[in-house]
């Protein structure tokens, strides 16, 4: 079991990869498309997914701080309803509020230069995401033993 984040932009979609033990989320790339053209980047998707044995997608839900849905969730859930139409594995949603916000900050930490951060925002953004889901699995895990 092989888990694939994603954080979707209007002009990128952020990739990170689980471990093979799921216990660390790793930032992998940043697809660029043209603004909400999500089918252009199927074709990149298959191939990782391929190469890396993925089984599951987690992709983030970008929630309004009310818990509401806006515009940016609708972008996620219709990037859902794509990878559902050329996919048949499971889709995860997962509340990522503040994960931009996050990764910014540790690129900052890192020393990271502007045009650095620029390019990998989106990828560290899609690796909390996915340690958010990852931290959340192993914890229900934990639970039902």
């Amino acid at each position: 079991m092989r888990f694939l984040g994603l954080d979707v932009g209007s002009k990128t979609v952020g990739l990170s990869i689980s471990d093979k033990t799921n216990q660390i989320a790793c930032p992998y790339k940043t697809l660029f498309i043209n603004e909400g053209d999500f089918e252009s980047c199927i074709p990149m998707i298959k191939d990782i997914v391929l190469e890396n044995e993925i089984t599951d997608f987690v992709l983030g839900l970008p929630k309004n701080m009310d818990n509401s849905l806006g515009f940016a969730s609708e972008r996620s859930l219709k990037f859902r309803d794509i990878l559902s139409k050329h996919f048949t594995l499971p889709i995860h949603l997962i509340d990522e509020r503040l994960s931009t916000v996050e990764a910014e900050r540790i690129l900052i930490l890192s020393n990271h230069s502007r045009k650095k951060r620029k390019k990998n925002i989106d990828n560290v953004a899609s690796a909390i995401i996915l340690d958010t889901y990852l931290k959340e699995r192993k914890s229900l895990n934990e639970q039902n033993l």
